[in-house]
């Protein structure tokens, strides 16, 4: 079974719905029993990272998370729940879980998308929704029957930046190259969401869920 971690920070509801489309046994929970028992958690969220950190840490969720890392449960971060993942967000100056380092940082608005119908630069709009393309970096589990050219659905203002860039597994380009899913076998961040992106989206998921069956079996 895979827990939906519920701190009331936004789209559990919509992660559940696609779990429950691809016939994977889920729920949303908050009690710390259930996700220490669940095959992988799913660590989703969409809002601002200080309310996000002021509801993780009253409810000592913050502390529940480095627990299912450190007993090595297999974690997906979702757009903010992959932004906080980080040790800081340049969002309200929030210090964050620190569980990868890195940070999350503002889209730059004089950053430059395309040209308007003059033919000069544009720049971007923040936040950054709607559709974009991803670039494949390094093989991944996660990243299993899904190609360089295959598009994801963003709504964010934030995006993360990790310290290593070994732990950068795909990208995405508004303005500048950005990071849209990084981290390595078994804790993986998504910036995009995977359950409003049509067929990859499902295809991310399926691949988490089949990640988290092999590692119950071994």
């Amino acid at each position: 079974m895979i827990a939906i971690l519920d701190y009331k920070a936004g789209n559990q509801t919509s992660v559940l719905r696609a779990l429950n489309f691809l016939n994977i046994e889920a729920c949303i929970t908050d009690k710390s029993e259930t996700l220490m028992q669940a095959d992988g958690v799913i660590f989703p969220g969409v809002g601002a990272a200080k309310q996000a950190m002021d509801r993780l840490t009253s409810q000592k969720q913050d502390e529940l998370l480095k627990q299912l890392i450190e007993k090595k449960m297999p974690l997906l971060g979702i757009c903010l729940g992959c932004q906080i993942l980080l040790d800081y967000s340049e969002e309200n100056n929030t210090k964050t879980l620190g569980i990868l380092a890195g940070s999350c940082k503002k889209f730059n608005p004089d950053w430059t998308d395309g040209v308007d119908e003059n033919n000069n630069p544009e720049k971007i709009r923040i936040p950054h929704m709607g559709w974009n393309t991803i670039t494949i970096k390094r093989e991944s589990p996660l990243l299993q029957n899904i190609q360089t050219g295959d598009s994801v659905y963003y709504v964010h203002s934030f995006y993360p930046k990790p310290q290593d860039s070994h732990l950068v597994l795909a990208t995405s380009a508004y303005g500048e190259e950005f990071t849209a899913v990084f981290g390595y076998d078994g804790l993986w961040a998504v910036q995009f969401h995977p359950e409003k992106s049509g067929k990859t989206g499902l295809q991310l998921l399926k691949n988490f869920n089949a990640y988290c069956e092999k590692q119950r079996k071994i």
